[in-house]
């Protein structure tokens, strides 16, 4: 007990102090463009497209509109970057569907639908969004051409390889792919959606299974 006491005080007469609890790391400040990209969101789902401003925006985040065009070059340009990470966000939903260790057949159907669902969902939920994908989308956009092509290549991805394992018997992949987004053009394109936002969701899926079955039969066949 006496040894521990001195112990204790040779501590303390040595200046020794408990050495200190490590330093959390701080969190890496958010860049002024995610910073816009969140306000932006935001008032997009508030006010609608017609009704957000650049200046509204750059207020928000504490700068002149003028900043927000470095980068940022238009509205258009800052709306279609808020629904662009939506579509990466789709477009990820759709990769691990074509990444599955599923038939091609099964995939084809469940990255189909999973296209049409998650934009249906989104003209239900989130309008304003749904209206810049819509209108990029007619405008041909870069937001939308990109996004076409990546559709495009998880398509490719799981037809080629329906092919390989002998699934799909498509004689002219190029035809076969082309025909995928024919068929599915009713369910999977957002001006379509919106042309059928009033039909109720059982009677679209009721057609739409019967045109992904169709592509399934098709791609079967090697009648293209």
């Amino acid at each position: 007990m006496d040894s521990e006491f001195a112990s204790l005080n040779a501590g303390a007469r040595s200046g020794s102090r408990p050495a200190p609890t490590a330093l959390r790391p701080r969190p890496a400040p958010v860049s002024a463009d995610v910073r816009l990209l969140g306000i932006a969101t935001e008032h997009l789902s508030r006010l609608g497209p017609k009704r957000v401003t650049v200046v509204a925006v750059a207020a928000e985040a504490g700068m002149t509109h003028a900043n927000v065009y470095r980068y940022f070059p238009s509205k258009d340009a800052l709306l279609d970057a808020v629904a662009g990470r939506w579509l990466r966000d789709i477009e990820a939903h759709l990769a691990g569907i074509a990444d599955a260790p599923d038939p091609a057949d099964d995939k084809i159907e469940r990255l189909l639908t999973a296209l049409a669902t998650l934009q249906r969902d989104a003209l239900a939920n989130e309008p304003n969004l749904f209206a810049v994908h819509l209108d990029a989308t007619v405008a041909a956009r870069p937001i939308a051409r990109r996004h076409r092509v990546r559709l495009r290549s998880l398509v490719e991805r799981v037809v080629e390889e329906g092919i390989v394992a002998g699934t799909f018997s498509a004689r002219d992949r190029e035809r076969a792919i082309a025909y995928i987004f024919d068929a599915s053009y009713r369910f999977t394109h957002p001006l379509a959606i919106q042309h059928d936002a009033e039909v109720p969701r059982d009677l679209i899926e009721a057609r739409f299974g019967a045109v992904i079955h169709a592509i399934q039969r098709v791609l079967r066949a090697g009648v293209l």
